[in-house]
């Protein structure tokens, strides 16, 4: 028998449904191939953020990557006064940003959105450096400590292994009372308790219902000895064409001009290239088949160019529906999605999925409370 998942938001009906602006230089047509049409600039990856705000997304992922692209908090301080109702996932590296200025930066970003800013917590290592995995997500354990102390309380008084802070907080509080919503993505056991302890929502990379369903079973567990719960997160890319044959056909053109050697030199060049997440992500691709389908519609022939997320949901619109009705049904309320080139397949899953799926804003829960202006409802779909 499967054990109980426990989620923050069990009663609510459908998910966050987000789209991801790809300010690291990851758009293409062609994975390995450049063209400087999609090159990572303010024009187009701002043009993708404003589109998906357009479009109904409810959230979107601002990454973070210090070899390529753009730096992660002044592209968000500048695009948001110009969205009106997207939400905002912003990428921090622990460690890279003094914390207390840090508290500070992500507040008044919060306040030029209204209260739409989420943040997505990275504890990878910092350029040039080699820590422990233990004392990665030490540092980020300290961080979020301290954040959450900037937030809420009147003053910073924490002393560890990295830190030691005694200061007023004002006028660092946020316009979210208790400060955005944390999310956070790890597979170490350090990196679960992490999630467990502090953060809101749970980033899964894709894999098998069977794999992803431990994980998150895992997660409950842990949450639940720290009295808490989670929700859970899917970071996926997506082919969606009216036709399933024009799907798998598209799925197999993105990986058309890729050469081995450049596939493995994309791979390797993020700074969590050699990360326990990244080998959960060749394994699966080990375990697909010669097509590269590790299981219905989920296809991992992507990974070959990626370090990270490495495998795209394929297929028609009511399997990719069916699909993320079966993962909501396992308790997944956030999604992520992504495609090539960005600002097209973002367009398209607007037209042919989006208004099959009942979205909402993740909520926030456990007493907290926050002054963020629900989204408007679209004319057309589905919308909570």
């Amino acid at each position: 028998m499967a054990k109980r998942i426990e989620i923050r938001s069990r009663e609510a009906q459908g998910a966050e449904v987000s789209w991801f602006a790809p300010i690291c230089d990851g758009d293409d047509r062609y994975l390995g191939e450049r063209n400087m049409k999609y090159k990572s600039n303010w024009e187009n990856t701002s043009n993708i953020l404003l589109t998906a705000d357009k479009l109904g997304y409810r959230n979107i992922l601002c990454p973070s990557s210090y070899q390529v692209g753009q730096d992660t908090l002044p592209f968000v301080s500048a695009v948001s006064p110009m969205t009106d109702n997207i939400n905002i996932l912003a990428a921090i590296r622990c460690g890279e940003v003094h914390p207390p200025m840090l508290a500070r930066t992500l507040s008044t970003i919060d306040h030029i959105l209204k209260g739409r800013l989420t943040v997505n917590i990275i504890s990878s290592n910092l350029p040039g450096e080699d820590l422990s995995s233990e004392d990665r997500y030490q540092r980020s354990n300290e961080v979020i400590e301290i954040l959450k102390q900037s937030w809420t309380k009147e003053e910073i008084d924490f002393s560890g292994q990295f830190y030691k802070f005694k200061l007023p907080t004002n006028p660092v509080k946020p316009y979210q009372n208790g400060g955005p919503l944390l999310y956070f993505g790890g597979y170490s056991p350090p990196a679960v308790d992490l999630c467990a302890q502090h953060c809101d929502v749970y980033l899964m990379w894709p894999e098998t219902e069977e794999n992803l369903r431990r994980l998150m079973e895992n997660m409950s567990q842990k949450a639940a000895k720290y009295m808490r719960k989670v929700d859970f997160g899917l970071r996926v890319h997506v082919v969606v064409r009216e036709k399933e044959e024009d799907a798998f056909e598209y799925a197999e053109s993105i990986i058309s001009k890729l050469d081995l050697d450049t596939g493995q030199e994309l791979r390797e060049r993020a700074l969590d290239a050699k990360s326990y997440g990244v080998s959960r992500q060749k394994e699966m691709r080990n375990q697909s088949s010669r097509e590269g389908y590790v299981e219905s519609y989920l296809w991992t022939g992507i990974g070959k160019a990626r370090s990270g997320c490495g495998a795209a949901l394929v297929g028609n619109p009511d399997q990719i529906v069916e699909k993320l009705n079966r993962y909501m049904d396992m308790g997944i309320r956030s999604f992520i999605f992504s495609g090539y080139p960005h600002i097209d397949e973002c367009r398209r899953f607007a037209e042919l999925v989006l208004p099959q799926l009942k979205t909402f804003s993740m909520p926030r829960l456990q007493g907290k409370t926050s002054k963020k202006v629900p989204l408007t409802p679209l004319a057309d779909g589905i919308r909570v």
